[in-house]
């Protein structure tokens, strides 16, 4: 204990000397020699200015209890006489300096988010830690770079940001998070405690307004519950489904002397499995079916089971469609895939549910796709597999549910099968979606169909980079039209659904794989939501390319205002020069001007050591066609 705890002790000593080359330099060479405790304590009271007792008590130990119990072998190492000046000085620190060790406890490497007035002392101990403070313009582009973080790495993505305003300005990228399932700690300051009970100035109930945002949300209004509360908010942020949650540190807390340490995490977690008698009674369902179908969630790409969802395909023969966040879990150039389900149109990949008696639902969630446009009859046999029970739906009522670990409750179903031969109408049903997925692939009109730009994008993109969806018209096509070969390839906000996540989004990919083509898919309206960030892209040398699909309007309200029956009305907008903005910002601007331009602009564009930006006109024509094709549709 002596040892972990000078450990700690010098590590804080050493944050505190930053701004003092030697104490810093010299704090380094001690840790190395922590068997030494004589040295150990003349060196802290040096640097404390405290005079060193004899050296002779070290071996006569008097002091026997200790202010906090977990100090006790370190201090009666020291001696009672330096006590009130070591402990003083040494193991009390500020709040902040606490919340800033339990975060590097949990593994932070960075922290997006903006400065404010009251997180100053929050603020000075980040500059002091090894976490990465990203300064971004606007909190919403900081908390949906957390969120994509979180989507893409599986550990919580975190957001600061002041009181006020800037917390208000965090709720989009929030509620983002926790409806597309991302874990994400979002951090806030607040007016000091003596202010909360009166009206002040940019004072209101944050905890209260995120509350229906978050898992767990909570104020801090005692500095020594700090690490409890941060070890809590990053076990219940990951925990699944996985979400938001929100601290809120009021000022005069951030500043009050404190003392503790960071809670231990837990070196592994287990998940459960179901039992034997549940994996039985599945694989008898699943065995005395005709034509069962996989429905896969993106709860395969977060449990890392996509190995034992294509393991259990290809020993049943049975077909697997995606929702839109659940691409990739299935690659598409495998013969059992379907491609994706989500249109609420029927779609072809809607046809194979038609047909389906049994629905295999893995890792689903309802908030991406309601099960009333697959199962509107309420007669389907339904198999549940998700780490948790299932939403209760009139659309939905599983008759056997598996919950547990999604990856060992697949490979257990995947050794207890029967092998099968593969349905004659799913492979023609997999014909007609290859067949779709390359109409219009070559045609040169222009404005440029989506489909050619879903062809030419692919071709540019390895299997590994990632392509950034925003929300809009070109959404549905990225889900339908884009093969996705590798989990967490295509990341599509489809919970919330939040316009203004690409550009942010690209940022936070590009941190966490540097070495690959990031591409942000964006629409014209949602690519100005967050332009903005584009500086701070540019600022920490996060290169990844901008394609706007630019039709001057809302294309997606302008499709379904049609399809209501309705005039447009309220959807069309100016747009600026964007090869002009690129400039601007530093970065490289592009505008296609024929259909052949598209795939050298983007293979240019990734060579580029800046951001870039294509200018690319779209024919959303096409959307109208899709709905008339679609209702005409017959699979046999």
């Amino acid at each position: 204990m002596n040892r972990i705890f000078t450990l700690i002790i010098l590590s804080r000593l050493a944050k505190r000397g930053r701004n003092d080359t030697g104490k810093k330099k010299n704090c380094r060479a001690k840790a190395k020699g922590i068997g030494e405790p004589d040295k150990h304590l003349k060196y802290l009271c040096d640097l404390m200015q405290i005079k060193a007792p004899q050296t002779d008590f070290l071996t006569k130990p008097t002091i026997r209890h200790a202010p906090n119990p977990s100090c006790r072998v370190f201090l009666t190492l020291l001696g009672k006489r330096t006590l009130l000046g070591i402990w003083e000085k040494l193991i009390r620190m500020k709040a902040s300096e606490l919340l800033v060790e339990c975060l590097e406890n949990e593994g932070v490497e960075i922290i997006f988010g903006l400065p404010g007035e009251e997180n100053l002392d929050l603020l000075e101990s980040l500059r002091k830690s090894k976490i990465k403070f990203v300064t971004v313009r606007h909190e919403q582009g900081a908390a949906f770079m957390a969120d994509v973080y979180g989507r893409l790495t599986g550990r919580a993505g975190v957001c600061l940001s002041t009181l006020g305003p800037g917390a208000t300005n965090l709720v989009t990228g929030i509620a983002d998070a926790n409806l597309d399932r991302a874990p994400l700690v979002a951090i806030t300051a607040q007016a000091g405690l003596e202010r909360t009970h009166k009206e002040s100035h940019q004072f209101i109930d944050i905890v209260e307004n995120f509350t229906p945002i978050t898992k767990w949300n909570t104020r801090i209004e005692k500095p020594e519950v700090i690490p409890e509360v941060v070890r809590k908010a990053f076990k219940v942020a990951q925990a699944e489904k996985p979400g938001a949650c929100h601290i809120e540190l009021p000022e005069d807390i951030a500043a009050a002397q404190t003392e503790g340490v960071p809670l231990m995490r837990e070196a592994e977690h287990w998940r459960s499995e179901p039992d034997d008698h549940a994996i039985t009674a599945a694989v008898k369902l699943i065995n005395e079916s005709k034509y069962p179908i996989i429905l896969a969630g993106n709860g395969v790409i977060r449990g890392r089971a996509s190995k034992a969802l294509v393991a259990l395909a290809e020993k049943t023969r049975i077909p697997v469609a995606n929702t839109f966040m659940g691409k990739g879990a299935m690659p598409y150039h495998h013969p059992l895939a379907l491609s994706s389900i989500g249109l609420q149109a029927h779609d072809y990949v809607n046809a194979g549910f038609d047909k389906a008696d049994l629905v295999i639902a893995i890792g689903y969630d309802l908030v991406e796709y309601a099960p009333k446009f697959w199962n509107p009859q309420k007669n389907k046999t339904i198999l549940h597999v998700d780490f948790t029970p299932s939403e209760v739906d009139a659309y939905y009522t599983p008759r056997i549910e598996l919950v547990g670990d999604i990856q060992r409750t697949l490979s257990s179903l995947e050794a207890k099968t029967a092998a099968r031969v593969a349905s004659e109408y799913y492979q023609n049903l997999r014909e007609y979606i290859s067949k779709e997925m390359q109409e219009h692939a070559h045609d040169d009109a222009f404005p440029l169909k989506p489909q050619r730009i879903m062809h030419d994008v692919r071709q540019v993109m390895g299997e590994e980079d990632i392509l950034i969806s925003d929300v809009g018209a070109h959404k549905i096509w990225v889900a339908r039209m884009y093969p996705a070969f590798k989990p967490n390839t295509v990341i599509i906000s489809n919970g919330f659904a939040a316009m203004g996540i690409a550009v942010p989004g690209a940022i936070a990919a590009k941190m966490v794989h540097p070495n690959r083509k990031i591409l942000a898919l964006v629409g014209d309206g949602g690519f100005l939501m967050n332009v903005q960030e584009l500086e701070t892209a540019q600022r920490y040398g996060t290169p990844f390319v901008s394609l706007i699909l630019n039709d001057g309007g809302y294309g997606l309200i302008d499709w379904k205002q049609v399809r209501h029956e309705v005039k447009p009305f309220g959807v069309t907008f100016g747009n600026p020069d964007f090869v002009k903005l690129a400039e601007a910002f530093g970065a490289k601007g592009y505008r296609v001007e024929k259909a052949g331009e598209l795939r050298p602009i983007l293979e240019d564009a990734f060579k580029q050591q800046t951001c870039a930006i294509i200018d690319c006109p779209v024919d959303y024509r096409e959307n109208l066609k899709l709905t008339e094709k679609l209702g005409q549709l017959v699979v046999t």
